[in-house]
Protein backbone atom coordinates (compact mmCIF):
# COMPACT_ATOMS: atom_id res chain seq x y z
CA UNK A 1 0.00 0.00 0.00
CA UNK A 2 1.48 3.46 -0.97
CA UNK A 3 0.63 5.01 2.09
CA UNK A 4 2.63 2.34 4.20
CA UNK A 5 5.28 2.66 1.78
CA UNK A 6 5.22 6.70 2.57
CA UNK A 7 5.50 5.32 6.66
CA UNK A 8 8.57 2.78 5.73
CA UNK A 9 10.01 5.63 3.86
CA UNK A 10 9.98 8.47 6.13
CA UNK A 11 9.12 7.39 9.63
CA UNK A 12 5.93 6.63 11.81
CA UNK A 13 5.58 10.00 11.81
CA UNK A 14 2.46 10.41 9.28
CA UNK A 15 -0.83 12.29 10.18
CA UNK A 16 -3.80 12.31 8.56
CA UNK A 17 -6.43 15.52 8.05
CA UNK A 18 -9.68 15.23 6.35
CA UNK A 19 -12.16 18.18 7.85
CA UNK A 20 -14.93 19.48 6.06
CA UNK A 21 -15.33 17.36 3.47
CA UNK A 22 -11.36 16.66 2.62
CA UNK A 23 -10.75 13.04 1.88
CA UNK A 24 -7.72 10.66 1.30
CA UNK A 25 -7.81 7.86 -0.78
CA UNK A 26 -5.87 5.47 -2.33
CA UNK A 27 -6.08 5.05 -5.61
CA UNK A 28 -4.09 2.48 -8.35
CA UNK A 29 -0.94 4.47 -8.81
CA UNK A 30 -1.32 7.12 -5.66
CA UNK A 31 -2.80 9.10 -3.07
CA UNK A 32 -5.43 11.19 -3.44
CA UNK A 33 -5.91 14.58 -1.82
CA UNK A 34 -9.56 15.49 -2.40
CA UNK A 35 -12.32 18.04 -1.86
CA UNK A 36 -16.04 16.72 -2.78
CA UNK A 37 -17.41 19.68 -2.95
CA UNK A 38 -17.19 23.01 -0.33
CA UNK A 39 -19.50 25.72 0.64
CA UNK A 40 -17.97 29.14 1.55
CA UNK A 41 -18.89 28.71 5.56
CA UNK A 42 -16.78 25.94 6.50
CA UNK A 43 -12.92 25.25 6.03
CA UNK A 44 -12.56 22.36 4.45
CA UNK A 45 -8.32 19.91 4.08
CA UNK A 46 -7.01 17.18 2.76
CA UNK A 47 -3.84 16.90 4.11
CA UNK A 48 -1.00 14.78 5.39
CA UNK A 49 1.96 16.17 7.48
CA UNK A 50 4.76 14.76 9.13
CA UNK A 51 5.00 17.10 12.01
CA UNK A 52 1.49 17.04 14.17
CA UNK A 53 2.66 17.24 18.04
CA UNK A 54 5.56 18.45 17.30
CA UNK A 55 7.46 21.81 18.77
CA UNK A 56 8.94 23.75 15.87
CA UNK A 57 12.03 22.76 16.85
CA UNK A 58 11.91 19.42 16.98
CA UNK A 59 10.55 19.36 13.46
CA UNK A 60 12.55 16.42 11.33
CA UNK A 61 13.89 18.04 8.28
CA UNK A 62 17.04 20.65 7.61
CA UNK A 63 19.37 20.49 4.63
CA UNK A 64 20.65 19.02 3.07
CA UNK A 65 18.16 16.77 1.21
CA UNK A 66 16.17 15.95 -1.90
CA UNK A 67 12.69 15.64 -2.20
CA UNK A 68 11.16 14.24 -5.08
CA UNK A 69 7.28 13.68 -5.71
CA UNK A 70 5.74 12.62 -8.32
CA UNK A 71 2.04 14.35 -8.54
CA UNK A 72 -0.73 15.71 -10.60
CA UNK A 73 -4.11 17.38 -10.27
CA UNK A 74 -7.61 17.17 -11.56
CA UNK A 75 -7.24 20.43 -13.01
CA UNK A 76 -7.39 24.15 -12.07
CA UNK A 77 -7.80 24.53 -8.37
CA UNK A 78 -9.41 26.58 -6.15
CA UNK A 79 -8.12 27.27 -2.57
CA UNK A 80 -4.70 26.25 -1.43
CA UNK A 81 -2.68 23.36 -2.39
CA UNK A 82 1.10 21.97 -2.21
CA UNK A 83 3.82 20.43 -1.25
CA UNK A 84 7.09 20.74 0.17
CA UNK A 85 8.39 21.80 3.51
CA UNK A 86 7.36 24.76 6.28
CA UNK A 87 7.59 25.61 9.74
CA UNK A 88 3.65 25.41 10.03
CA UNK A 89 3.16 28.89 11.37
CA UNK A 90 -0.29 29.28 11.25
CA UNK A 91 -3.50 26.90 10.32
CA UNK A 92 -7.05 27.03 10.50
CA UNK A 93 -6.85 24.13 12.64
CA UNK A 94 -5.50 25.75 15.62
CA UNK A 95 -1.94 26.35 16.99
CA UNK A 96 0.43 28.63 18.35
CA UNK A 97 0.85 31.22 15.35
CA UNK A 98 4.62 32.32 14.55
CA UNK A 99 6.65 33.76 11.41
CA UNK A 100 6.31 31.78 8.36
CA UNK A 101 9.59 29.72 6.99
CA UNK A 102 9.15 27.75 3.71
CA UNK A 103 10.38 25.96 0.64
CA UNK A 104 8.26 24.34 -1.13
CA UNK A 105 5.56 24.28 -4.49
CA UNK A 106 2.41 26.00 -3.42
CA UNK A 107 -0.50 26.88 -5.18
CA UNK A 108 -3.37 29.80 -4.32
CA UNK A 109 -6.22 30.74 -6.31
CA UNK A 110 -8.21 34.09 -6.18
CA UNK A 111 -9.18 35.93 -4.59
CA UNK A 112 -6.00 35.10 -2.70
CA UNK A 113 -3.12 37.67 -2.71
CA UNK A 114 0.25 37.43 -1.99
CA UNK A 115 3.02 39.31 -4.10
CA UNK A 116 6.04 38.59 -1.97
CA UNK A 117 8.29 38.66 -4.93
CA UNK A 118 8.44 41.79 -7.16
CA UNK A 119 7.44 41.02 -11.03
CA UNK A 120 5.83 37.70 -9.29
CA UNK A 121 2.04 37.50 -9.40
CA UNK A 122 0.28 36.95 -5.86
CA UNK A 123 -1.92 33.82 -6.95
CA UNK A 124 -1.09 30.59 -8.56
CA UNK A 125 1.45 28.38 -8.91
CA UNK A 126 4.90 29.12 -7.38
CA UNK A 127 7.98 27.38 -6.28
CA UNK A 128 8.91 29.21 -3.22
CA UNK A 129 11.23 30.17 -0.36
CA UNK A 130 10.58 32.43 2.43
CA UNK A 131 11.82 32.73 5.79
CA UNK A 132 11.14 35.19 8.49
CA UNK A 133 12.48 33.88 11.61
CA UNK A 134 16.03 35.28 11.07
CA UNK A 135 17.98 38.03 12.64
CA UNK A 136 18.05 39.97 9.55
CA UNK A 137 14.52 39.25 8.95
CA UNK A 138 13.71 40.45 12.12
CA UNK A 139 15.14 43.35 11.86
CA UNK A 140 12.77 44.77 9.23
CA UNK A 141 9.69 44.31 12.25
CA UNK A 142 9.69 48.09 13.47
CA UNK A 143 9.55 49.52 10.06
CA UNK A 144 6.84 47.46 8.72
CA UNK A 145 4.17 50.41 9.11
CA UNK A 146 6.50 52.51 6.96
CA UNK A 147 7.84 50.07 4.47
CA UNK A 148 4.18 49.16 3.90
CA UNK A 149 3.10 52.87 3.43
CA UNK A 150 6.49 53.20 0.71
CA UNK A 151 5.52 50.14 -0.88
CA UNK A 152 1.73 52.14 -1.98
CA UNK A 153 4.32 54.19 -4.36
CA UNK A 154 5.81 52.15 -7.34
CA UNK A 155 9.40 53.90 -7.57
CA UNK A 156 9.71 53.52 -4.05
CA UNK A 157 9.10 50.14 -3.88
CA UNK A 158 10.90 49.10 -6.61
CA UNK A 159 13.76 50.57 -4.17
CA UNK A 160 13.10 49.58 -0.95
CA UNK A 161 11.15 46.12 -1.23
CA UNK A 162 13.73 44.48 -3.03
CA UNK A 163 16.01 45.06 0.44
CA UNK A 164 13.30 43.05 2.41
CA UNK A 165 12.69 40.37 -0.29
CA UNK A 166 16.30 39.63 0.03
CA UNK A 167 16.30 39.67 4.04
CA UNK A 168 13.14 37.47 4.20
CA UNK A 169 14.61 34.60 1.94
CA UNK A 170 11.71 35.61 -0.60
CA UNK A 171 12.04 33.74 -4.05
CA UNK A 172 9.51 32.61 -5.88
CA UNK A 173 9.40 31.39 -9.70
CA UNK A 174 5.68 31.11 -11.39
CA UNK A 175 5.37 27.26 -12.31
CA UNK A 176 2.65 25.42 -14.83
CA UNK A 177 -0.45 24.42 -13.05
CA UNK A 178 -0.33 20.24 -12.82
CA UNK A 179 -2.71 18.83 -15.08
CA UNK A 180 -3.42 15.14 -15.36
CA UNK A 181 -0.24 14.38 -16.30
CA UNK A 182 2.40 12.75 -14.28
CA UNK A 183 5.22 14.77 -13.73
CA UNK A 184 8.11 14.93 -11.10
CA UNK A 185 8.85 17.76 -8.81
CA UNK A 186 12.41 17.93 -6.94
CA UNK A 187 13.71 20.59 -4.46
CA UNK A 188 17.21 19.89 -3.80
CA UNK A 189 17.99 21.98 -0.13
CA UNK A 190 21.22 22.86 0.70
CA UNK A 191 22.70 24.95 3.54
CA UNK A 192 23.61 27.87 0.42
CA UNK A 193 20.90 27.60 -1.38
CA UNK A 194 17.79 25.61 -3.54
CA UNK A 195 17.02 24.01 -6.52
CA UNK A 196 13.74 23.49 -8.04
CA UNK A 197 12.60 21.25 -11.19
CA UNK A 198 10.05 19.62 -13.02
CA UNK A 199 10.54 16.85 -14.51
CA UNK A 200 14.35 17.13 -14.93
CA UNK A 201 13.87 21.37 -15.82
CA UNK A 202 15.24 23.59 -13.32
CA UNK A 203 12.22 26.30 -12.80
CA UNK A 204 14.18 27.91 -9.58
CA UNK A 205 17.22 28.34 -8.39
CA UNK A 206 17.88 30.78 -5.18
CA UNK A 207 20.82 31.25 -2.42
CA UNK A 208 17.88 32.46 -0.31
CA UNK A 209 16.79 29.47 1.86
CA UNK A 210 15.42 28.57 5.59
CA UNK A 211 18.07 26.42 7.67
CA UNK A 212 14.85 24.72 9.22
CA UNK A 213 13.81 22.81 11.13
CA UNK A 214 10.91 22.52 8.66
CA UNK A 215 8.34 20.24 8.72
CA UNK A 216 6.83 17.73 5.75
CA UNK A 217 3.06 18.59 4.24
CA UNK A 218 1.03 17.93 1.26
CA UNK A 219 -2.29 19.60 1.18
CA UNK A 220 -5.64 20.99 -0.89
CA UNK A 221 -7.62 22.94 1.16
CA UNK A 222 -10.52 25.83 0.38
CA UNK A 223 -8.67 28.64 2.27
CA UNK A 224 -7.83 31.82 0.42
CA UNK A 225 -5.24 34.70 1.96
CA UNK A 226 -4.26 38.27 1.06
CA UNK A 227 -1.06 39.19 2.83
CA UNK A 228 1.02 42.12 0.26
CA UNK A 229 3.85 44.11 0.89
CA UNK A 230 1.26 47.30 1.19
CA UNK A 231 0.14 46.05 4.33
CA UNK A 232 -3.39 44.65 2.82
CA UNK A 233 -4.54 41.00 4.91
CA UNK A 234 -7.52 38.78 4.57
CA UNK A 235 -8.53 34.85 4.94
CA UNK A 236 -11.30 33.91 3.97
CA UNK A 237 -12.58 30.68 2.50
CA UNK A 238 -13.84 29.76 -0.94
CA UNK A 239 -16.98 27.09 -2.36
CA UNK A 240 -15.09 24.38 -4.41
CA UNK A 241 -16.01 22.07 -6.85
CA UNK A 242 -14.85 18.25 -6.67
CA UNK A 243 -11.39 19.14 -7.05
CA UNK A 244 -8.03 16.44 -6.26
CA UNK A 245 -4.62 16.44 -5.97
CA UNK A 246 -2.89 12.91 -6.32
CA UNK A 247 0.78 12.11 -5.11
CA UNK A 248 2.78 9.02 -5.58
CA UNK A 249 6.56 8.02 -5.52
CA UNK A 250 7.78 10.30 -2.60
CA UNK A 251 11.10 10.48 -1.28
CA UNK A 252 13.33 12.50 0.89
CA UNK A 253 16.91 11.78 0.62
CA UNK A 254 19.42 13.08 3.08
Amino acid sequence: MLYEQFRTRLGQRWCVTQVGGGQIVLGEEGLRLALSGTQPTRYADAQLDDYAGMARRHFPWRPPLRFTVRARASGPLLGTAGFGFWNNPFSPLGGWPALPAALWFFHAAPPSNMPLALGVPGHGWKAASIDTTTARALRWAPLALPVALANRVGPLQRRIWPRVQHDLCIAEAPIAAPDRAWRNYVIEWRHDGARFSIDGSTVLETERVPQGPLGLVLWVDNQWMVATPRGRFGWGVSATPTQWLDIAQLTVET
